[in-house]
């Protein structure tokens, strides 16, 4: 049997159970691409499959973003207009940290001209969660104030400058003098470094309290309890990640004395449920980066077979935009 090569897990646990080796060489099923990576997205949600925190069945290939050069195809899938030297991308695809990856046709979105592989592999999750954060689930415009917690990373970059093109007057959190820079470049109107500063008393000092229509949080437990207390009436926290933990069970009744405000945990897949819904949402985001109306930063490059590496750079929080892994 041919093979490639690729990271995989038999156990759960910390970095170390990332290991490089030989994998099988995926066939492209009727519907399926088979892709020669030129980048994989790392994720929060990998080093979740990696710790067990969300199971996967072993052992496992993680990663579930990436980009590259279509290298087969199957029927069904170059019945939908793909073939051999495509350039795509996709999300929602474990396997990915894998020189060769399987990908279902349906998940696979083309890659414009203007956009590199890299760029697109640094999108799909993050941009994408981004776009329906401030679209859909607390969909922003004028007047409207939002807290963006750990502004520097990832999702983080890419939601400032999304809610400050919907006009919105954005308070945004980070960890380090230079995190704060970077997060002013991209418009935040109030950027407070959380580690030497009480953000809740800071937003309360410039806005007043309980004064904010949404806070997107990714950080989780260090930060959930100052966030509620923030929001106006009715107000609404969405909780999209768990960087620093997950977060504690809360009563509906502390919701109610809070001020009736709304709670959700969100997930890109639920945003994605029609194929229309993933052409739309990469769409609208591969013309704003072509057009320079976006800017995604990727902050590390590592080799794929440095994947453990990456991992414990991404869990230390000291990394900004985006982590990819090259072959």
């Amino acid at each position: 049997m041919a093979v490639a090569h690729g990271i995989r897990m038999m156990q759960t646990g910390g970095p170390e159970v990332l290991t490089w080796g030989e994998l099988p060489e995926p066939e492209a099923g009727p519907d399926d691409l088979v892709v020669r990576l030129h980048a994989a997205g790392l994720n929060f949600i990998d080093t979740y499959h990696r710790s067990g925190l969300y199971p996967v069945p072993l052992p496992y290939v993680p990663g579930v973003e990436g980009a590259g050069e279509v290298v087969a195809v199957g029927p069904g899938a170059a019945a939908a207009g793909f073939a051999p030297g495509h350039r795509v991308a996709w999300t929602s695809v474990p396997g990915s940290y894998a020189e060769l990856v399987r990908v279902p046709a349906r998940n696979a979105v083309t890659v414009p001209a203007a956009v590199s592989s890299e760029t697109a592999a640094a999108v799909m999750l993050q941009g994408m969660t981004a776009h329906f954060l401030v679209t859909d689930t607390f969909p922003l415009g004028p007047g409207h104030r939002c807290l963006i917690h750990a502004a520097a990373g990832g999702v983080g970059r890419l939601l400032v400058q999304l809610a400050k093109q919907r006009g919105a007057e954005v308070f945004a959190t980070v960890g380090s003098p230079a995190k704060a820079e970077m997060v002013r470049a991209l418009g935040a109107d109030h950027v407070i470094d959380y580690r030497t500063r009480d953000f809740a008393a800071d937003v309360e000092a410039v806005a007043g309290p309980r004064s904010l229509d949404v806070v997107y949080d990714g950080v989780g437990k260090a930060v959930f309890e100052a966030s509620l207390g923030l929001l106006r009436r009715r107000g609404l926290m969405a909780t999209f990640g768990n960087a620093s933990g997950p977060v504690d069970p809360v009563a509906p009744l502390r919701l109610m004395q809070l001020g009736s405000l709304f709670l959700t945990r969100p997930t890109l897949a639920d945003h994605l449920v029609e194929r229309s819904d993933l052409l739309r949402r990469s769409g609208e985001l591969f013309e704003a980066i072509g057009a320079g109306r976006l800017d995604v930063e990727i902050g590390l490059r590592l080799p794929l077979a440095e994947a453990a590496e990456a991992h414990r750079r991404l869990e230390s929080r000291t990394t900004t935009g985006k982590v990819l892994l090259v072959p």
